[in-house]
């Protein structure tokens, strides 16, 4: 399981990317802000989980949240010959 916090007087952002980058695809990230006392098994690497968990345990992060943020990136690259 993850740690809680790294520092105890910081506000800190838990922060992962997905997607294969500007050349494959888009690339999504996503911060999420939790309470300090924030705990849910679940929540420790995402590609461990089910689809089913995945979904489930979004709802529990969107709700429980302080704050969160997702950015949608794609690039296109466009080739000179």
């Amino acid at each position: 399981m993850l740690l809680p916090y790294l520092n105890e007087n910081l506000i800190e952002a838990g922060c992962d990317e997905a997607g294969r980058g500007c050349l494959a695809g888009a690339v999504y990230a996503a911060a999420v802000i939790l309470p300090k006392d924030f705990k849910n098994e679940l929540l420790n690497d995402s590609k461990q989980l089910s689809e089913k968990q995945r979904y489930a345990l979004r709802e529990v992060i969107e709700k429980e949240a302080i704050s969160c943020g997702l950015l949608f990136w794609r690039c296109i690259v466009q080739w000179i010959n």
